[in-house]
């Protein structure tokens, strides 16, 4: 049996809006003001510079996480994680067998140039 997905939507309306680029980890160190057990990382996206984000990352090695590639969404509102505040959304998928929120990174199988659109 397929499991049904979610209505279909115009790529004008929703993806075509979305600024996601290619982003590499600079700095990332354990967060300890956050509920759940969270990196915080600084995450340089070339001419449209560095931002912060917050993010359960935390089943990567700390030394796996620094110069990784990832992708991050720009154009979405800074968002409040308790006392912290994430700048940009890095896009993830459920790490194997973790709990719930604990997310594995999404990133270019290539060394992608830092900055650039997904598309």
């Amino acid at each position: 049996m397929v499991t049904q997905i979610k209505e279909t939507v115009e790529f004008s309306d929703t993806f075509a809006k979305l600024d996601i680029r290619v982003g590499r980890i600079v700095e990332v160190e354990h967060e300890s003001r956050t509920h759940k057990p969270t990196y915080r990382m600084l995450v340089d996206f070339g001419k449209y510079g560095k931002k912060v984000s917050y993010g359960r990352f935390t089943q990567h090695p700390i030394e796996d996480v620094k110069d990784k590639l990832v992708l991050g969404v720009l154009n979405f509102e800074a968002r409040e994680m308790g006392p912290v505040t994430s700048e940009v959304l890095i896009v993830g998928v459920q790490f194997p067998k973790a709990d719930s929120g604990e997310a594995a990174f999404v990133s270019p199988a290539v060394n992608a140039k830092i900055g650039s659109k997904l598309f």
